[in-house]
């Protein structure tokens, strides 16, 4: 919801709940192209325009890693900036076999090759190969492996999803709960990890944005793309509190949940 968008208008969806559902169950998950939204759903954007800041440094970087790609549409719309150089060795790692096919598609005409690589497993480069790591809404940042493959004074620039983010949303299904649901995702706990790992912290910012659903079918498409939200998440598991969510929005407007992102930019120390 916060790339580029193609224009649809709102009068143009179907209303009942039924032809709702049954089109946001309909549409394919495969990438993070969130421009099926355009109309039905906003997310306010970070103030740091993190696609935009990435193509500079791409500009900069002589061998730059984008890893956890999915389908690499953000590293796409980073490089066709018109000013962005692609850095003479460039890779991007996915572990989703849908998204590497996606992202090879996308990256491949920039000379960019995408390696299939699970999120939990370690980097399949050597020591010290790149200047610029980058991720954008990393599952896991594995700090250690990050900062291997790291040069010496080399970054690492991302955009993290923060705590508790679209809690509004997945406790309405799930009911409350704990605190300690998602701490791991706080930018406190992720600056000591980096630290540990040998990274020091030359930036990190957080932003709390908002998110409005004006149908369920943008509800619906969500949950199934973002699967961790909701975990085993269908239809039909959900239907009614989908029915009752529908209604509510219906007769009361969009439903609003909050974003939590973080902007990451580290170094690694010299040796």
């Amino acid at each position: 919801m916060d790339e580029p968008q193609h224009s649809r208008t709102f009068e143009d969806h179907p209303r009942t709940f039924e032809a709702l559902v049954a089109e946001g169950a309909a549409v394919p998950t495969e990438g993070w192209d969130f421009s099926w939204f355009e109309g039905r759903a906003t997310e306010a954007r970070p103030s740091w325009g993190y696609a935009m800041s990435l193509a500079e440094r791409l500009t900069r970087a002589t061998a730059a890693l984008d890893i956890q790609t999915g389908g690499g549409e953000v590293l796409d719309f980073a490089l066709r900036r018109a000013d962005t150089k692609v850095p003479p060795l460039a890779v991007a790692t996915e572990g989703w076999p849908p998204n590497v096919a996606k992202a090879t598609a996308l990256l491949s005409p920039h000379g960019i090759a995408v390696v299939a690589c699970p999120e939990d497993a370690p980097l399949p480069f050597a020591d010290g190969a790149f200047d610029l790591v980058s991720s954008r809404h990393p599952v896991t940042p594995h700090w250690a492996e990050i900062a291997r493959v790291l040069q010496p004074g080399g970054t690492y620039f991302a955009q993290h999803v923060g705590p508790r983010s679209v809690f509004e949303l997945v406790e309405y299904f799930l009911g409350p709960l704990p605190e300690a649901q998602s701490s791991d995702r706080h930018p406190d706990r992720e600056r000591a990890a980096a630290e540990a790992a040998g990274l020091e912290i030359v930036d990190l910012r957080a932003e709390r944005l908002r998110i409005e659903f004006h149908d369920i079918a943008a509800v619906v498409h969500f949950l199934r793309k973002v699967v961790w939200m909701v975990p085993g998440f269908t239809v039909e598991a959900y239907r009614p509190q989908l029915r009752a969510l529908h209604e509510q929005i219906e007769s009361a407007g969009p439903f609003v949940a909050h974003s939590t992102r973080h902007l990451f930019e580290a170094r690694k120390r010299s040796a």
